[in-house]
């Protein structure tokens, strides 16, 4: 009788944990384990820290959260869930990751993990101050104060193990270019596209190399979506037909190409890492550029207002929404709508899971 290698074995046991779904989460392996989630960055994974700082950038109100859990606003930047939540969902950790500064936040809310994101925050340090949110190096105080909290609630060697083991997602870089680069424009005065590219790059980079210094091994590192094709970026640079702006799109795309082999190098010289980078924009541009593919029918407006341009305070209860957000692929200006994330995150984690394994 022919043997298998047990090379072969491991291939096809890693291609039936992608494949393979029960009751809407990933089958693991036996003895893989992710128990929790941790986020890092900007508003698409700020799951309400924004609440308790002083800055206008909130979402805690309607009619934000509208088919959230019980219809309340959490400071979750859509009309339902985010990434965090799905993902966590997807992988059968926990139907909801909080967000770190919420008040109710309990002990037993900590071994799977919460989100220390920023709505508007970057990876340049200038995106953050502007608009006065919290930046990277203060999400990873916060990260250090929660590996303290949780040892105390759970033990030192079972910390270390749910920090070591869990998925830490990273989503930043988008606000950079967006707005401190591009229609603020603070920036472009000392930097041509490229080189504010490296600046970002570096400083994602140290980021991630100061995530793993506390721990954390398995990171996601999402690149830079479509911005020239936000709702807001048409408006605003699209011109009086509100086309994609492929000035905004190129540079998405110039910042991607200089992060992925950076990150590849921090994975080959981190010991025991898995450092991945997720690319998120060739699939939100073809959700975008063909929305009839997946349910949608509108890809240049979002459901809050006018859908060109409300969003944060802008989108309000006053602003009105549309009739069926599920047809919309953005909920207001800059952000998806639920069942938009939905169809993104099911392709990460059916592309990228078995990288962290």
């Amino acid at each position: 009788m022919k043997r298998v290698s047990c090379s072969w074995l491991c291939c096809v046991l890693a291609l039936l944990c992608i494949i393979t779904c029960c009751e809407g989460a990933i089958k693991l392996p036996p003895g893989v384990t992710i128990p929790g989630v941790f986020a890092f960055g900007d508003s698409i994974v700020d799951q309400g820290n924004n609440n308790v700082i002083k800055t206008l950038l909130k979402s805690n109100f309607p009619p934000y959260g509208k088919d959230f859990q019980g219809g309340v606003p959490t400071g979750r930047y859509s009309n339902g869930k985010t990434p965090p939540d799905l993902i966590a969902e997807e992988l059968g950790i926990t139907n909801f990751i909080p967000a770190y500064l919420d008040p109710n936040l309990k002990a037993q809310d900590l071994p799977t993990g919460v989100s220390f994101a920023s709505g508007g925050c970057g990876y340049d340090p200038q995106t953050s101050q502007i608009v006065s949110v919290i930046s990277l190096s203060d999400q990873l105080k916060h990260f250090k104060e929660y590996i303290g909290k949780l040892k105390a609630a759970v033990g030192e060697e079972r910390a270390n193990n749910i920090v070591s083991n869990s998925l830490h997602l990273v989503v930043a870089g988008s606000d950079d270019l967006a707005n401190t680069y591009f229609t603020i424009g603070i920036r472009r005065a000392q930097y041509d596209i490229s080189s504010y590219a490296d600046l970002v790059v570096s400083s994602a980079s140290s980021f991630i190399q100061e995530l793993y210094q506390l721990g954390a091994r398995r990171l996601a590192v999402f690149g830079i979506p479509p911005i020239g094709c936000l709702p807001s970026q048409r408006t605003l640079a699209g011109g009086s037909l509100r086309m994609c702006s492929e000035e905004y799109n190129q540079a998405a795309q110039l910042v991607n190409a200089k992060l992925s082999p950076t990150l590849e190098s921090l994975n080959q010289s981190l010991p025991q890492s898995r450092v991945v980078y997720v690319d998120i924009y060739n699939p939100f541009l073809d959700l975008i550029q063909h929305p009839q593919n997946y349910g949608f029918e509108v890809n240049d407006r979002g459901c809050c207002g006018t859908g060109n341009i409300e969003v944060v305070i802008l989108c309000n209860k006053y602003s009105g929404t549309c009739p069926d957000d599920s047809k919309y692929i953005f909920w207001d200006s800059y952000h998806p709508t639920e069942q938009a994330y939905k169809i993104l995150v099911n392709q990460i984690i059916q592309k990228y899971v078995n990288s962290f394994i």
